[in-house]
């Protein structure tokens, strides 16, 4: 009976279990929902954005975007690195932690690598084996573009003063709840980008290019940060949705399993009791 009692405390156990997944399922759900239209609605502009500048940087001389366009020999390199706050998402801060070591170990072998957090779980781990500049924890407590620029500016500071040859980001990028890309984009000096063709012939430019693109390159990006910041976002929920489900899954697998094995116990037990109830009877009339 000892035994018996053990599977139903198990069973009660994956039982409250269940209810808790569940319910992280749903609200993670609910979460996504939100998260995926700010993205699905972001990306139009932001990739519009960087194809404008891109046009019009095509056209103009190659200091004309300034500071933020200077390419520069590559030792120093800063990685920002974009996990969450919270686990039970499945793989999504695994598979962000290892590209970031996969980077390190054979991008930029031999270079001085810092890194940049955004998240606690990439610093928890990453923090014991490489140099964490900063970590920030609180953007995703209220994620608005506002708050995301503080981290843009930072950056862009660094960079224009020299600490750093090469900023890049390390980040999920959602595509469904299901999948997450683990992505490496680069961020600061911006890319150079060859444009067949005069593609701004036609066109009359009030101020000049050259004010224009010194006025795109900061809001680009702080735009392009914003929207791998939200990418991730989004793919956290999706993850944790998913690893939810599927926990709650297993966990409805095995409390059917222990019933099952509950009830073969308890039958076995049962007819113990009547073989011995028999037995004795029968030495009775003997």
């Amino acid at each position: 009976m000892a035994n018996l009692k053990e599977i139903r405390n198990r069973i009660t156990s994956i039982g409250s279990t269940m209810k808790i997944t569940s319910a992280m399922k749903m609200v993670s759900a609910a979460k996504l929902k939100k998260a995926q239209d700010a993205i699905t609605a972001m990306r139009p502009y932001a990739n519009k954005l960087t194809e404008l500048l891109q046009n019009l940087s095509a056209t103009l001389d190659a200091d004309a975007g300034g500071v933020f366009a200077e390419q520069r020999e590559v030792s120093k390199v800063l990685l920002v690195v974009v996990s969450s706050n919270r686990g039970l998402c499945g793989g999504f801060n695994t598979s962000i932690i290892k590209k970031t070591e996969k980077v390190i170990s054979e991008k930029y072998q031999g270079k001085e690598i810092t890194l940049y957090t955004i998240g606690k779980k990439a610093n928890d781990i990453l923090s014991k084996k490489y140099n964490v500049l900063k970590n920030n924890v609180t953007v995703y407590d209220d994620l608005t573009f506002d708050n995301v620029t503080v981290i843009a500016e930072e950056l862009m500071e660094m960079y224009a003063n020299g600490d750093f040859d090469r900023i890049e980001v390390v980040y999920n990028v959602f595509k469904n709840a299901a999948t997450q890309i683990a992505t490496l984009e680069q961020y600061l000096p911006i890319e150079p980008v060859e444009v067949a063709g005069n593609v701004s012939s036609d066109y009359i430019f009030e101020p000049s290019k050259e004010e224009i693109v010194a006025a795109l390159i900061p809001k680009s990006l702080k735009t392009q940060l914003y929207k791998a910041i939200r990418d991730s976002f989004a793919a956290e929920h999706g993850a944790r949705m998913t690893a939810m489900h599927k926990a709650t899954d297993n966990a409805k697998d095995l409390r059917d399993g222990l019933k099952l094995t509950y009830n073969k116990a308890r039958q076995a037990a049962i007819t113990g009791e009547i073989l011995e109830i028999v037995g004795g009877a029968e030495a009775l009339n003997n």
